[in-house]
């Protein structure tokens, strides 16, 4: 027994010539399955980066922060610029309608188990100004019943229809930002992807029968310019959907035409797409623009939507010449066609480029995962005091209200609030505790600045900043945030 034990001991203490010891150490954790990471969830990075919160008295409306109206509103003013270029008005409309409008438009009858109803308080009649409300009564003479847009497309309809148009004045552009409501099921509610009040960048196109292809390339590229700049150029499918089964406005004749061009813009485009039959809307077929969040979940964002339907509802119409051809979108060079004047419906396009403001920025705090642009980080720089002298206090104060645009050049010494015309809008903090700099580098690092600025004692004689090894004046570290946010960096 002590012989066994002997024998057993000496293997243990000598392993075999033929065995690497570097080898054992390799096969005992190759067997080791590697530590899996968790997808990133933009309702956790939401709270760690102080974006957005909701709570239980108005669930499926969230409530953004200042750091997530940073990122919200700069979301939106990129979207206005692209505008101009696009040739896009944007307009407010209201956010409630009589019932008789939602009716009118078809959503009474096809979407109103995702609508909100809104009752308005019966007031006693009486005299002076409460009189004139009568001549406000509803189609139907009932006042008091009401709806919460789900929409914008009946509103953009009655601007339209609001002043007479000619066949020059087309394709009219209208956008529209105005917060929207959809009654959605409690269970399916998921922080920004699926709520209750959301904003989109929506708009409508009013255009020629010959001018609908044109247009919808036109919003393509709209979408790949906005998607590229986020970064997501590469991320998302195009989906062509059809009539629904049930629920639908229109003949088949209308749709299959309208479908059709869809088809065809989509061939032009050169990119691949796919069919998901019976998904269109209720009055007319869609392109569905589709990314994948970070945990592979699929989400509809930017839509392009054909719709014959509305405009003949509304009864809207434009004057153009030999109006039978220009109806079919064709033309015609008989001068007796040419002469006659006549009205024609429009064909109406609804295109969202971002779709619900919430739900893109949701798949973006997933994308980025704290790593965001800088034009589009909520923290965009923070200044690190080395000590807590006044003079360097004093200093690291001025360089911000430079950056910021509130002073126009601390270096000259000027003092602040003498360019309040010019703020730049950058998010600049300030952070001054009594504290080494190494853990204010490292905090600042944490929470995701872009730029970390440094204030030193040298700093205040040269009227200068630090950022890493260079030195620059207040006004050069301006220009050159500006730049990075000019270049979408």
């Amino acid at each position: 027994m002590i012989r066994s034990r002997a024998v057993r001991a000496a293997f243990r203490v000598v392993p075999p010539s033929w065995t690497c010891p570097a080898c054992l150490s390799r096969r005992r954790f190759s067997d080791k399955k590697p530590a899996t990471v968790e997808p990133p969830d933009h309702r956790k990075l939401g709270l760690q980066q102080e974006l957005f919160i909701n709570s239980i008295y108005s669930p499926g409306s969230p409530i953004f922060l200042p750091n997530g109206a940073r990122i919200f509103n700069r979301l939106v003013d990129f979207l206005r610029k692209q505008y101009v270029r696009f040739g896009f008005q944007e307009v407010i409309t209201p956010t409630i309608y009589k019932k008789a409008l939602w009716a009118k438009s078809g959503h009474l009858d096809n979407y109103a188990d995702d609508m909100y109803s809104v009752t308005s308080n019966p007031k006693s009649s009486g005299q002076g100004c409460c009189s004139g409300a009568a001549a406000e009564a509803d189609e139907d003479g009932v006042d008091g019943d009401y709806g919460l847009k789900p929409m914008n497309c009946p509103g953009h309809c009655l601007i339209f229809k609001s002043k007479l148009h000619s066949y020059r004045d087309l394709p009219v552009r209208y956008a529209d930002f105005s917060p929207l409501h959809r009654n959605e099921l409690s269970g399916a509610l998921s922080g920004l992807t699926r709520v209750r009040r959301f904003h989109q960048d929506d708009g409508h196109i009013f255009c020629r029968p010959c001018q609908v292809e044109a247009e919808i390339k036109k919003t393509l590229d709209f979408v790949k310019v906005v998607y590229n700049v986020l970064r997501i150029g590469v991320g998302y499918r195009l989906a062509l959907s059809t009539r629904p089964q049930d629920h639908y406005i229109g003949t088949e004749e209308e749709w299959n035409r309208a479908e059709d061009s869809l088809r065809r813009a989509l061939d032009a485009s050169g990119m691949q797409w796919s069919v998901n039959e019976g998904d269109g809307a209720f009055y007319g077929p869609k392109i569905d623009i589709i990314l994948k969040d970070s945990d592979g979940k699929e989400h509809q964002t930017a839509t392009i939507q054909l719709d014959f339907q509305l405009p003949k509802r509304f009864e809207l119409e434009y004057q153009a010449p030999a109006p039978e051809f220009e109806a079919r979108g064709e033309t015609t060079e008989d001068p007796a066609l040419l002469a006659e004047y006549g009205p024609v419906r429009p064909v109406m396009i609804h295109r969202a480029v971002l779709g619900s403001v919430e739900r893109l920025m949701a798949l973006l705090i997933e994308s980025y995962n704290g790593k965001w642009p800088f034009w589009l980080n909520p923290r965009q720089a923070i200044i690190l005091t080395v000590n807590t002298s006044p003079p360097v206090v004093g200093w690291a104060d001025q360089v911000r209200d430079v950056l910021v645009g509130i002073s126009s050049d601390a270096s000259a010494g000027s003092s602040g609030n003498d360019d309040l015309s010019s703020p730049t809008g950058f998010a600049v903090d300030v952070d001054n505790t009594a504290r080494s700099l190494g853990l204010k580098i490292r905090e600042a690092r944490t929470h995701g600045y872009s730029q970390i600025l440094v204030v030193g004692e040298d700093d205040v004689k040269n009227r200068q900043v630090s950022l890493g090894k260079e030195r620059m004046s207040p006004a050069e570290m301006r220009d050159k945030m500006r730049q990075m946010t000019d270049r979408f960096e």
